[in-house]
Order: structure tokens, then C-alpha cells, then sequence
């Protein structure tokens, strides 16, 4: 590590706040800090908060961004903390001591829910050794092949990362094709007809009971399902890395790095499922800490000043600190005071519900109930109310076209949450998928994309061909619909095309 050990003083406030973590119920991982100074603190945060990584130009470019964002003052990383047994954290040399105590305990309630979450279940506690591990052996690769190559194949895996199927982290389905010694082609369908499904009746019900427009139907469907048969994989694979790395034409050392690129996009993807709730849980326990336990009187006014810049939200800004904290707030308050269920669902009186409160002190409970089963989505799915969006003043803001301005569209709850769900829902990416490997039986690949409402940028799109074509070698197909209409974005290698598809 580069850092350097806690001064006594600083060792004696980590003890000191850990004890305190311990006794309101958190549970934790060992946890090391390390003292490091600016300079450090940026660079690992541009490796995503671990000391190595392998070496890519994209991390350089972080790196300056942070620093000239630094040195301009329009940022300062106050601590780093990473999902591994033992967890490790970073604290900045240059911090006052309040602002150093408010970190850990900052910290050891996110090492609470890393360790506790149910969406980190799957992650390796041991990433700071894969890690290194993931750097040895590119670099091996870039001594034997070439930094360029290397480089360039690390740059369309990196720009496709997010193509994997994010609730399904620990499942690798694996579709191997099958040796068939009979194609389904050449069976002679007159001698082996397509038995059609038909409903009990007797001879003379039959016509009335299994008209034509039945037999039709059903024999479509039985035609849709051969069809669907001959398709690999068999269901779409939404796990589209996974699809690669297994059947793409690559060489070992790019299956492999496409590997690495895979492992680690996993790792990281939980911390993007559950930030309001991270940043929220931890903010509330440091809050808890620091005010009812760690503060010295001659440190509150300057806890005061940090903490109100942690989680202060702008007008037309979503600050996930500042959401995660006042829901779970709102989640104590409410199981506390019994402000859930039928009865309370059922009261439409505005003054019996301002005054409720049955006293079953439930709220701590229910708390660390919501911090071990649910990731953003259910979060705000569940405990986002009405009552709480009005007393936050949230609503829905969207570009006039005439104007160019940034105006309030709605103040409608129900758009409220739905904005926010689909923006949370798969990082407010689209659903892209791997629906046939054979298209067109001339081994090109064909990806589907859920439409959710929203059309794809075609730029956008374009550029995820390119690098998928890459990966493939082969002309890469995707369906999609664009202004109501199916359509079919193929590109070849060298040009991209659009044609009619049926959607």
C-alpha cells in the first residue's frame, strides 16, 4: 500500500468511533485506513479506488480530470472506501480531525453494507488481489503481443461493458450447441405432418369447437415454436459479454481480457444498484454517530458545515446522499410511529394522519431490514410516498423545445416515481440482448433491444455495433424501433445500413 499508518491520536478516534458502529448494530469487515495525500487519493480514485489496475489510457485521462478539478477547487475527495475482507479505506492527509472522524464512521457504515446487502453477495472479497492479478496479466500481454493491439481490443471491451445481465450476476447460462444427427429441414412434411393441438369434442361438435381459424392459429404458433427451435442461443442471452467471450472467433489472450473487462464490471455493478441506498445508510450513521457520540463541543459547527455539504441538493438535482438519508429517515420515523398498513393507507383524514402515532418504536428494525434485502429500484419502488415527495418538493423537469429552457412538467407523483424508477432501472440503460447467432444462417450476430418508450440514439448505437463488430468479426445486426417503427440497424465492418424489420 502506499499509504502511511494512523497517527496515535487518529488510531485512538478509529477505535474509539468503531466502538460506538458496534454498539448501534452495524457489522463490518476488519477495516485498514491508510493515510494518503492528494495526488494519491486521485489517482486511485481514477482507478476506480484501487492502488493498481491494469494500464489504460481512460485511467490517465481520469486522473487529470480529478486533478485540475482539485486544483480549481470545484471538487475534494474526502475518503475512498473499498468492498473487500478487510475492507480498505483512504483518508486524506490534509483533513482537520473532525473531518477525519466523520469519514470513518462514513466508512464503517458502508463497510456495513457491503458486507451485509444482498446485491454484494456475489462480489469477490478479495478484489484487491484479483485486481493486481488483472494488471500482471495484461501487462504480460502487452510485452507479448504489442501495447497497441492489446490496447485497442481492452478499448471496444471497456465501450460494451455494460452489456451484461446485471440481476443475474452469479448465473453464467451457457447455451452449447447440440450435434443433431436429423435436420429438421430435410424431414418431409408430408410423410411427418405438424400434429396440431385440438380441443376434446365429439365428431359432430368438432367444426364448432376447433374451427379453421383455430387450427390456424395453432398451427402458427407450432410453426413459431420449430422456427424458435433452430435459434441459438435457444432464449435470448442477456449477458451479451458472456455470449462473446464463449463463441466469439477470439484468441486466448482476447478471451481472456475480455474476461477480465466481464469480472470487473460485475464487481462494480451492485455499487451502481445501490448508491442512494449506500450513500443514504451511510450518511444517516455517520449523522448518528457523530452528533449523539464522537462530536466534541468545539467540533459541531464544523461537522455542521461538512455535513450540510454532503447532502445538500441544488434546485434541479438529485443528490443520492441527500434522497438516501431523508428516506431512510422517513422509513424510522414512519415504523416508529406506525404510519404503514391498512389503516393507515385507508385514513383520509389529513389531521388523524399529522398526529398519528401508535408508538411501536419498529423503525431501527425495519431499517436494517431495508439495508439487507432491497437495491435502489425496490427502495424507491417501496418507501418513495406521495406525502414524501411533496414535503421534498420533487417534481419532473424537461427541456421546452421553443425555449431551450429547463422547465417543471409535472409535479404528478406518479410521474415523479416513474421518471426516477427509469432512470434507476439498468443505470437508465437500454435493454440489449443477444437474440440469434446465426442470423440470416450466415453466422452474423443479431441483438434485440427491449423498447421501454424510449428510441435508442442512433450515434450511440451505431458506435456499440463497431465495437461489438470487434469483438464478433462478423456483420452484427439490431432490432429496435425507431419512431414507431421496427427497424434493423446492421453494420458490416465498413458502412452501417437501416432496413424495415418487423417488430
Amino acid at each position: 500500500m502506499a499509504g502511511t499508518e494512523l497517527t496515535p491520536q487518529l488510531q485512538r478516534a478509529n477505535e474509539e468511533i468503531k466502538k460506538y458502529a458496534r454498539e448501534y448494530g452495524l457489522d463490518f469487515f476488519e477495516v485498514i485506513f491508510e493515510m494518503i495525500d492528494y495526488k494519491q487519493i486521485n489517482e486511485f480514485a481514477s482507478l476506480g479506488g484501487f492502488p493498481t489496475r491494469y494500464p489504460h489510457w481512460r485511467f490517465g485521462m481520469e486522473y487529470d480530470r480529478l486533478t485540475k478539478s482539485y486544483q480549481y477547487g470545484l471538487h475534494k475527495i474526502y475518503e475512498m472506501v473499498i468492498n473487500n475482507d478487510p475492507c480498505y479505506a483512504y483518508l486524506l492527509r490534509a483533513n482537520n480531525m473532525v473531518d477525519q472522524k466523520l469519514v470513518m464512521a462514513h466508512v464503517y457504515a458502508h463497510c456495513d453494507f457491503f458486507k451485509c446487502n444482498m446485491y454484494f453477495e456475489g462480489t469477490n472479497r478479495k478484489m484487491m488481489d484479483e485486481m493486481a492479478n488483472h494488471a500482471t496479466r495484461i501487462r504480460n500481454y502487452m510485452d507479448r503481443f504489442g501495447v497497441t493491439p492489446v490496447e485497442d481490443f481492452i478499448d471496444a471491451c471497456l465501450s460494451i461493458e455494460n452489456l451484461i445481465d446485471y440481476h443475474h450476476s452469479k448465473v453464467e447460462r451457457l447455451y452449447k450447441p447440440v450435434d443433431q444427427e436429423i435436420d429438421e429441414d430435410d424431414i418431409d412434411t408430408e410423410r411427418e405432418p405438424l400434429k396440431v393441438p385440438k380441443l376434446k369434442s365429439k365428431n359432430y361438435m368438432d367444426k364448432f369447437i376447433n374451427p379453421e381459424s383455430f387450427i390456424k392459429q395453432q398451427l402458427n404458433k407450432l410453426l413459431k415454436q420449430k422456427e424458435k427451435s433452430k435459434k441459438f442461443p435457444p432464449e435470448d442471452e442477456k449477458d451479451v459479454l458472456l455470449f462473446l467471450q464463449e463463441y466469439a472467433p477470439l484468441k486466448n489472450w482476447q478471451k481472456d481480457v475480455l474476461s477480465i473487462v466481464r469480472e470487473e464490471s460485475y464487481y462494480f455493478s451492485p455499487q451502481g444498484q445501490t448508491k442512494i441506498m449506500n450513500e443514504g445508510w451511510a450518511s444517516y450513521w455517520h449523522s448518528k454517530i457523530m452528533t449523539q457520540k464522537a462530536l466534541m463541543d468545539s467540533e459541531v459547527v464544523d461537522f455542521a458545515d461538512h455535513h450540510s455539504g454532503t447532502v445538500h441538493m441544488r434546485p434541479g438535482t438529485l443528490n443520492p446522499y441527500k434522497l438516501g438519508l431523508e428516506l431512510f429517515k422517513d422509513i424510522e420515523e414512519r415504523w416508529d410511529k406506525g404510519m404503514f398498513g391498512k389503516d393507515w393507507d385507508e385514513c383520509d383524514d389529513f389531521r388523524v394522519k399529522k398526529n398519528w402515532d401508535k408508538k411501536l418504536g419498529l423503525g431501527r428494525q425495519k431499517m436494517f431490514e431495508v439495508r439487507k434485502l432491497h437495491s435502489d429500484v425496490t427502495f424507491i419502488d417501496t418507501f418513495l410516498t406521495q406525502e414524501f415527495a411533496e414535503r421534498f418538493k420533487l417534481f419532473v423537469f424537461e427541456a421546452n423545445k421553443k425555449t431551450g429552457q429547463w422547465e417543471i412538467a409535472s409535479r404528478e407523483f406518479k410521474k415523479i416515481k416513474e421518471k426516477l424508477l427509469f432512470q434507476l432501472t439498468n443505470f437508465g440503460q437500454p435493454f440489449i440482448s443477444v437474440y440469434d447467432a446465426n442470423f440470416k444462417n450466415r453466422s452474423e450476430l443479431l441483438l434485440a433491444h427491449r423498447h421501454e418508450g424510449y428510441d435508442l440514439k442512433i450515434s450511440e448505437a451505431h458506435r456499440t455495433l463497431e465495437s461489438i463488430f470487434k469483438v464478433w468479426k462478423r456483420t452484427v445486426n439490431l432490432k429496435t424501433i425507431v419512431q414507431g417503427e421496427g427497424r434493423l440497424l446492421t453494420y458490416d465492418g465498413k458502412e452501417h445500413t437501416e432496413t424495415a424489420f418487423d417488430k
